[in-house]
C-alpha cells in the first residue's frame, strides 16, 4: 500500500466510523430529543466554560516556552499561541498529526530544529499523561466504594476478584517478558517506558520547573472546570455531583485522545459516564454536544484565525528587525 493511501485511509476511517457510530446513537437517541436543551441552556455558563477552555490553552502556550529556555531558544508568545491553537484544529482532520505540524511551525517561525522541538512536545504529552494518570487514581481511590459496588451489582463478586487477580497476573506477566524480551515489539515498549521515565524526570532538571509544574496542574483544573462549569447550563443537571462530572470527564478525555476530537464519540462516553449515576438520559446526551460543540467552535475560530495571522505577524516581524 502506497504512502498516499495510506494517509487517506487515516483520515478516512476514523472519520467514517465516528459517521457511523453517531447514526447508531442517533438512532437511539433522535437528535429531536436533544434541541430542546440546546434552546434552553444558560449559555452564560457554556461561556464560563469556554473561557475556562482558553485559558487551558493559553497556559498550555506559555508553559511550552519553559521546555526551550534551557536549549537556547526564546520564542514569541504568540507563535506559541497559534502553534497550540493549530494543533488542535488540525488533530480534528488527523488524530496525533497536530503535534507534527506544531514543531513544524515552530521550527519555519523560530528556527527551532523539529526534532528538538518535537522533542518538547513529547515531553509535554508525558506530563500531561502524568496528570491525567493522577486524576484517574484520585478518582478510583475516592469513588471506590461505588466503583466497587457497582461492579459487584453488574457481575458476580467471585467473577469480579478472579478478573482482578488474572489481569494482575497477566500484566506482571507481561512486564516480565518485556523485561527479558530481545524482539522488537519487547524493545519498542523498553524504548517507550523509558522514554516515559526520561521525560518525567526532565522537568525536574528544567530551570523554571515549578512554574512548569504549576501550569501543567493549571492547565487540567481549568479542564475539569471547563466540563463541570458547562453543566449547570443544562436543565436536569444543576445538581450534578462533582464525582460525576469527573468520571463522565475522564470517559471523554479518552476519546478526545483516540478519535478526531471526539467527534460523535464524545457525546456519547459522557452520557455513558452520567448514567451510572442515575442521571437522566437526554440531558446527559445533550450536556454531551454542548460541551463539545462549543469547545469545537472555539478551537475552530481560534485555530483558523491563527493559521491567517500566523504568516502576516511573522513577516511584519521580520520587517521590523
Amino acid at each position: 500500500m502506497n504512502t498516499k493511501r495510506k494517509k487517506v485511509l487515516k483520515i478516512l476511517i476514523p472519520l467514517l466510523l465516528a459517521i457511523g457510530f453517531g447514526w447508531y446513537m442517533f438512532s437511539k437517541i433522535p437528535i429531536s430529543n436533544i434541541i430542546p436543551y440546546f434552546k434552553t441552556a444558560n449559555y452564560w455558563w457554556v461561556a464560563l466554560g469556554v473561557f475556562f477552555g482558553v485559558l487551558s490553552h493559553l497556559s498550555r502556550a506559555y508553559r511550552w516556552q519553559f521546555q526551550l529556555e534551557p536549549m537556547g531558544y526564546h520564542i514569541k508568545l504568540p507563535n506559541s499561541i497559534m502553534a497550540v491553537f493549530i494543533t488542535y484544529i488540525t488533530n480534528y482532520g488527523i488524530p496525533r498529526s497536530g503535534e507534527v505540524l506544531r514543531a513544524i511551525v515552530l521550527s519555519n517561525y523560530e528556527g527551532v530544529p523539529f526534532e528538538k522541538g518535537f522533542g518538547t512536545i513529547v515531553a509535554e504529552r508525558i506530563a500531561d499523561m502524568l496528570v491525567m494518570l493522577g486524576i484517574i487514581i484520585l478518582t478510583l481511590c475516592l469513588q471506590f466504594d461505588f466503583i466497587y459496588g457497582f461492579l459487584i451489582e453488574k457481575f458476580d463478586p467471585k467473577q469480579v476478584i478472579l478478573a482482578m487477580v488474572s489481569l494482575g497476573v497477566l500484566l506482571l506477566f507481561f512486564l516480565w517478558v518485556v523485561k527479558r524480551g530481545h524482539s522488537k515489539f519487547a524493545l519498542k515498549i523498553k524504548a517507550f517506558v523509558n522514554g516515559l521515565i526520561e521525560g518525567s524526570l526532565s522537568i525536574f532538571k528544567m530551570k523554571k520547573k515549578w512554574a512548569y509544574i504549576f501550569h501543567t496542574l493549571f492547565i487540567w483544573a481549568m479542564y475539569v472546570l471547563m466540563f463541570y462549569v458547562t453543566a449547570f447550563a443544562i436543565d436536569g443537571l444543576e445538581n450534578i455531583s462533582f464525582s460525576a462530572a469527573i468520571i463522565a470527564f475522564i470517559a471523554g478525555s479518552f476519546t478526545i485522545a483516540a478519535t478526531n476530537g471526539g467527534l460523535f464519540f464524545y457525546p456519547a462516553a459522557v452520557l455513558g459516564a452520567l448514567l451510572l449515576f442515575d442521571l437522566p438520559k437526554d440531558p446527559s446526551y445533550a450536556f454531551g454536544w454542548i460541551i463539545w460543540s462549543s469547545q469545537t467552535f472555539m478551537i475552530f475560530v481560534l485555530g483558523v484565525l491563527s493559521f491567517m495571522i500566523l504568516p502576516i505577524y511573522n513577516r511584519k516581524r521580520a520587517q521590523k528587525q
